[in-house]
């Protein structure tokens, strides 16, 4: 998309994409917070701060942020752990984290983490939805961990009883039907209407079908005003940055929200030809909205994949569109609280079913499998499980731990030499040493200055060792290059180099 179009045309393209992003954000909002132990409202107060703050100050012009299904999990964790008046101070301070590791220009780094431990992260955390959210299908509550929602959910299905339909049974036949019009929408919408967002049609019909039957399920309950929503912290939150309990979550908070929200803003970039993401600014951006998120009360938040693809589809060109969706959900929640609260929990639960499914992208690892062998399949597979039995955080760095194994040989040469050479018409790049995840950043940032214009020779042959994370960047890179039509010759490159440019 050029930047060289008359500012009306940007306008008019921003107002249409935000309308589109608030539709698709408006259900995850509430149902992200349902999912993380906290009333519907505090996941609206997120949008709306992720919007109209982080929208603007953001480093990825097309990003989204808002509250993350990556997070429910370890939110819920945290409140059944700490209670709920501990989120404020905790976000607070995860917030002032990600501020200074922005200044301090710590951004890329996130960037470093393998793809098989992100991709088993979010893996294990769709397991971790599908199954805490099953209940709530039954109009019913989570249970406090992953392995006690698994164990109950025959108990569940086992105790409907179709010849007595009460709440259980009318609730599962509302999420039934709010699932049957997201799939079918997913299957079958027509072209002219493909930005029309599905979770928005379930949602839609599971609430009017509630309605017109007059059926006695557990709705949405969101207070008349969303101001009354807002719970300042008191003079006890610096109090609580005592508590090591605290500042492990902020750290395990922070981390995890700036790896997924900069590895967000990566795949954001990858969909259009706009501005570049500026990690550390979109990291300072982030840190901002959790501190205010914290202040007030809500859940934290990340760039978040689902709503900012939805922003490019729709044609969104600046961040103007970002922002607009947080002034439309605020509009909304000012003016129409009595809609939300027909909205069915089962019909939120199911949206959040159907997103956790697809978290659990196994096609991904296939195809890691097919370019790199087993071990990344091995470390997807360790982090999901260990997500799943024990806490996120374990499973992040047993993952990171694993990663390790592809660096050991070749600890005593980690350093990764970049060299650059531009002519009038062909610009080559050399590459020395070794290319593991520990150097993707550096690696990235090379790649990433490639020009676009001309020929360009990338120089391998002193290049002694590429582990799956580097491979992996390079694949992405030329399939981008490849896709804008530019010419690439690779010289020296190693098998799994020369099957990845193949």
């Amino acid at each position: 998309m050029s930047l060289a179009r008359p500012a009306g045309g940007f306008l008019a393209r921003d107002v249409t994409a935000s309308i589109v992003v608030f539709l698709v954000a408006m259900p995850l909002c509430m149902g992200i917070a349902i999912a993380s132990g906290v009333p519907p409202e505090k996941g609206l107060i997120t949008g709306i701060i992720g919007g109209l703050v982080v929208g603007a100050l953001s480093g990825s012009p097309l990003q989204v942020s808002g509250p993350a299904a990556g997070l429910a999990v370890i939110v819920f964790e945290l409140i059944r752990d700490q209670g709920l008046s501990a989120l404020g101070p905790i976000l607070i301070l995860a917030g002032l984290i990600q501020v200074v590791a922005g200044i301090f220009r710590l951004g890329g780094w996130f960037r470093a983490i393998s793809p098989a431990v992100v991709h088993g992260m979010l893996a294990g955390i769709g397991v971790l939805i599908v199954v805490g959210q099953f209940h709530v299908l039954f109009d019913a509550k989570p249970l406090s961990s992953g392995l006690e929602n698994f164990a109950a959910m025959p108990g569940r299905l086992l105790g409907l009883d179709p010849a007595n339909a009460k709440a259980s049974e009318l609730a599962l036949v509302i999420a039934l039907l709010t699932i049957g019009v997201m799939i079918a929408w997913e299957k079958f919408r027509p072209a002219a209407l493909r930005l029309v967002p599905g979770a928005l049609l379930g949602v839609v019909a599971g609430t009017l079908a509630a309605w017109l039957l007059g059926l006695g399920v557990t709705r949405v309950n969101v207070p008349e005003s969303i101001a009354a929503a807002v719970s300042l912290p008191d003079a006890s939150v610096f109090a609580k940055w005592l508590d090591p309990s605290i500042v492990a979550a902020a750290l395990a908070i922070a981390f995890i929200a700036s790896a997924e929200t900069l590895l967000s803003a990566a795949a954001v970039d990858k969909m259009h030809d706009g501005v570049r993401t500026d990690y550390n600014k979109e990291l300072r951006a982030q840190g901002i909205g959790n501190l205010l998120c914290g202040a007030a009360g809500a859940l934290p938040m990340t760039g978040v994949i689902v709503r900012s693809s939805a922003n490019v589809q729709a044609g969104a060109v600046t961040r103007l569109s970002a922002i607009l969706h947080g002034a439309w959900i605020l509009g909304f929640v000012a003016l129409l609280p009595w809609l939300l609260r027909e909205i069915p929990m089962a019909a939120l639960g199911a949206v959040l079913v159907v997103t956790g499914w697809k978290l659990v992208n196994v096609a991904h690892v296939r195809e890691l499998f097919h370019h790199h062998g087993w071990l990344p399949a091995v470390i997807w597979a360790a982090t999901l499980i260990t997500v799943v039995a024990e806490d996120l955080l374990t499973g992040v760095l047993v993952g990171i731990a694993l990663s390790l194994i592809e660096v050991i040989p070749h600890g005593r040469r980690l350093k990764l030499g970049v060299e650059h050479e531009e002519a009038e018409e062909h610009a080559a790049i050399s590459l020395s040493g070794t290319a593991t995840f520990v150097q993707l950043p550096r690696l990235s940032d090379a790649l990433d200055k490639a020009p676009t214009d001309k020929p360009v020779t990338i120089d391998l042959r002193d290049l002694a060792a590429v582990d799956h994370s580097c491979a992996e960047l390079f694949r992405e890179w030329l399939a981008r290059r490849r896709a804008i039509g530019a010419s690439v010759t690779l010289l020296g490159a190693n098998d799994r180099l020369a099957r990845l440019a193949a």
